[in-house]
């Protein structure tokens, strides 16, 4: 069996077969341990399913104990952050204690788990892309707004300094110079002289590195001037001061929706040596919604190949190196693009991320 506790929650696996657990010699053990904190239980009708009964003590102190019928045992123990954290601890302790006697030690695994916070005033709970919760020790909200396209949010963590949060999704932290790197071609190009447009990267951190190689000119399309606001104020560590203005010697930030203006440098003609896509996982735009999610970004990635020099180089974040799935539809998007491409990826640990990223290169054949 497994046990889980959770501040806790404790739970228990067969070692070698389902081990079913006798509520009749096992409660009468556990309610003991309940009453001696003066906790009261209420027990719950589980139609066959095991057993389950709630408890409420002293300060709003709550448990819940389930006890499955394949042989899983979860405690889960609710407090106030006031509540006496010796006793609880005591309190788990001795649950453990009374649960490795009862079952005769014959328990594979105990996993007592740090209590989650609810309702804190900063939430430092934010899902990786492949479904994971993490923990981040946020400690506080440094800005946040709402703007026309989404909700924006820059927090402060001990570890990873300020973070960008677009609609709930970790974008960017302070530490991630390896993301910028990465999405930049790993080190490897030379920007000197050339023309690179940058899709998205409200943050400043891919224009304030390509800048610094002295490129013939820069044009960096950002739909939201509320990112840029947030940034240029409280994410200085990643861009510096190239968002104080919307142009400056080798560059200029256009506050716009980056697909009619790639559709008008289509009809133009006009070419980059680079392309570097940063757009948000679900871009925005301002015009009529596609038919989904994989046609809009396949326009956009038709729009910049199409707008891309003979011998130039398409740059973009692709997906966590899990979702293997997703990865796969996105490279079947380059196989249907108005012009053969050819490309090569590369795995990159994201500080922030908490998981590895694919980066992707695209080339014309």
């Amino acid at each position: 069996m497994t046990v889980a506790l959770r501040h806790g929650t404790a739970t228990l696996h067969p070692r070698h077969q389902p081990l079913y657990v006798d509520t009749a010699s096992t409660v009468p053990g556990l309610l003991a341990i309940f009453h001696e904190q003066e906790m009261t239980e209420t027990v719950h009708d589980t139609d066959g399913h095991g057993y389950l009964a709630t408890f409420v003590g002293k300060n709003g102190r709550f448990a819940i104990l389930r006890l499955h019928s394949h042989g899983l045992v979860t405690v889960d123990l609710q407090c106030f952050e006031e509540d006496n954290i010796a006793q609880l601890d005591n309190l788990l302790n001795a649950l453990e204690k009374k649960l490795k006697i009862l079952l005769k030690g014959n328990i594979t695994r105990i996993k007592r788990l740090p209590a989650l916070v609810r309702g804190a005033k900063v939430d430092r709970y934010w899902p990786t892309a492949d479904g994971r919760l993490m923990e981040y020790d946020i400690d506080r909200v440094v800005y946040e707004e709402d703007s026309a396209y989404q909700n924006i949010k820059i927090l402060h963590s001990k570890q990873f300094g300020n973070i960008l949060v677009l609609n709930g999704d970790v974008n960017l932290a302070e530490s991630d110079s390896a993301y910028t790197q990465a999405i930049m071609g790993g080190g490897k190009e030379n920007y000197a002289g050339k023309e690179v447009l940058i899709l998205g990267g409200g943050d400043g951190g891919i224009l304030a590195e390509v800048v610094k190689q002295k490129p013939k000119m820069i044009t960096m399309l950002e739909i939201d001037q509320k990112v840029i606001d947030g940034c240029k104020a409280h994410m200085r560590v990643t861009c510096g001061s190239v968002l104080d203005s919307l142009e400056g010697d080798c560059y200029q930030i256009l506050v716009e929706d980056c697909v009619p203006v790639l559709k008008k440098y289509v009809q133009e003609g006009r070419t980059f040596d680079y392309v570097i896509n940063d757009l948000t996982a679900v871009p925005i735009s301002t015009e009529p919604e596609e038919d989904s999610t994989w046609e809009f970004l396949r326009l956009i990635l038709d729009l910049s190949i199409k707008v891309l020099h003979p011998d130039g180089k398409y740059f973009t974040q692709g997906n966590s190196v899990n979702l293997t799935e997703a990865l796969s539809l996105y490279e079947e998007q380059l196989e249907k693009l108005s012009c053969p491409v050819g490309f090569s990826k590369e795995v990159v640990c994201v500080p922030s991320y908490l998981e590895l990223w694919v980066f992707y290169t695209v080339w014309k054949k």
